[in-house]
């Protein structure tokens, strides 16, 4: 085996420098329209393949629904179609590792020997060679996920069943995920490019496997995991779609892009996530009370293991008794409750340690953060035109200066102007601070008071 196959489009369908290419991608995962918190994460997507400045944005959708994955997810079945070299079957590399210029991703050692009895995969360095389909996929990765193995199949002429066999073999449990690649339809005009990818989104949707390749050109792993899918019971959901003249080009010709993500079992239901969270933080402050002997758990259901960002408040007839939080998911949301029920009660610098005499009347609430996303504006009138209130939570920063205020805020300071005055004094700017030299942030909040949840 060769040790490294190296990035062989950086520069053509993405950046070469390493700055330039987090950038890019931050960039557009920032630009991700999607501001709800998010509970649980897909166990595949769907994400197109062309240079960044064309299908970038689109595919920035499938992988920003990816965040929660982070520490969960450490396996990555790549497949896409080869352009390149012909290929009969599924190829898998020779290489030990891929390279991109945000440093090199193994390939997971188990693959081959998990596949060797299966006659439709092969070994082609090759076919993996000069491949884009794959490898433009990994910087996203790289970025959202962290550490992860790989294992790419670089995908050629194969049946549908030949294709979800080999995917089924690897499918794994949450610390898989599956990527397919694919494109939509190529170089129709612009209009007749939509009808045609509208009726093909329909289809997908529908987990019809029978795509044909004028419509994905990665139609061949694309039906053979809408096979797999639709016969696993899994549900799908339609991220984005538009097209290379929505992007960056022409509309004479156009190829069209999507976004897709599919998932396991049934999704979790916020009023039982509101339930369990609360219960976490108080069972974490009743443990330090002496109330429980063990410390509660936080590593199951599966959802309390995902990257959270949280905030708990206590209050006690009525008013605050302390508030701590986390502004980005940098570690397990079960961990993040009770380290913030924690520090809400005993390390808010504003109040003293709860005491136990004040435990029983205290009332706590949980906050759970969608990823803050910058909003870019021109000017004070721009930045309050843009901002909603009752929904909007709001970082205000500025040097080594920062502040938010939680959504809920917006009950007590109803006003756009006086609500962004009083966040830049929290952040210790002066009053007459121009908001246009400040990074302001949004993120939306799922939050449950324990005398709601309590209730049902």
């Amino acid at each position: 085996m060769s040790a490294l196959r190296p990035a062989a489009v950086s520069g053509a369908f993405y950046p070469a420098n390493p700055r330039a290419l987090s950038a890019d991608v931050g960039e557009m995962l920032d630009a991700v329209a999607v501001f709800e918190p998010r509970l649980g994460f897909p166990k595949a997507v769907v994400a197109p393949h062309a240079g960044y400045i064309y299908s970038g944005p689109v595919a920035a959708y499938a992988y920003d629904a990816l965040t929660p994955a982070r520490g969960i997810v450490t396996r990555v079945v790549l497949l896409g179609p080869v352009h390149r070299v012909p290929v009969r079957g599924l190829a898998l590399p020779d290489a030990e590792a891929f390279e991109t210029p945000l440093g090199r991703i193994a390939v997971d050692p188990g693959a081959r020997p998990a596949l060797a009895d299966l006659p439709q995969v092969v070994v082609s360095a090759r076919a993996h060679a000069l491949e884009h389909s794959l490898e433009v996929q990994l910087p996203f990765l790289q970025r959202v996920l962290g550490e992860f193995t790989l294992v790419p199949l670089a995908v050629g002429d194969a049946s549908i069943a030949e294709v979800s066999q080999v995917i089924e073999r690897l499918w794994g449990g949450p610390e898989t995920l599956i990527v397919v690649s694919t494109d939509m339809s190529h170089y129709h005009p612009y209009g007749e490019a939509l009808q045609i990818d509208a009726e093909t989104l329909t289809r997908i949707e529908a987990f019809s496997s029978d795509i044909r390749h004028e419509q994905a050109c990665g139609a061949t792993p694309l039906n053979g995991l809408l096979a797999l899918a639709r016969a696993r019971g899994m549900s799908i959901r339609r991220l984005r779609a538009c097209n290379s003249g929505d992007t960056a080009g022409g509309r004479d010709q156009v190829v069209g892009y999507s976004a897709f993500a599919l998932y396991e079992g049934a999704p979790v239901a916020p009023e039982e996530a509101g339930r369990r969270l609360v219960a976490l933080a108080r069972a974490a402050i009743a443990h330090r009370f002496g109330e429980l002997a063990e410390a509660p758990r936080v590593d199951a259901p599966l959802w309390l293991r995902q990257a959270g960002a949280t905030f708990v408040t206590l209050t006690r007839a009525g008013k605050l008794r302390g508030c701590i939080g986390s502004l980005e998911p940098r570690r397990a949301l079960g961990d993040d409750v009770v380290a913030n029920a924690l520090a809400a009660a005993f390390g808010d610098p504003r109040f003293a340690p709860l005491t136990a005499a004040e435990w029983p009347g205290t009332q706590l609430e949980v906050s759970l953060l969608s990823t803050p996303k910058p909003i870019h504006f021109a000017d004070d009138a721009e930045l309050l035109e843009s901002i909603e209130p009752g929904v909007d939570g709001l970082i205000v920063q500025l040097d080594d200066r920062r502040a938010t205020f939680l959504p809920q805020v917006w009950e007590s300071i109803p006003d756009k102007r006086r609500f962004l005055a009083e966040l830049v004094a929290k952040a210790g700017l002066p009053a007459d601070t121009r908001l246009a030299r400040c990074r302001v942030l949004r993120y939306r909040a799922m939050k449950w008071r324990e005398a709601d949840v309590a209730s049902h």
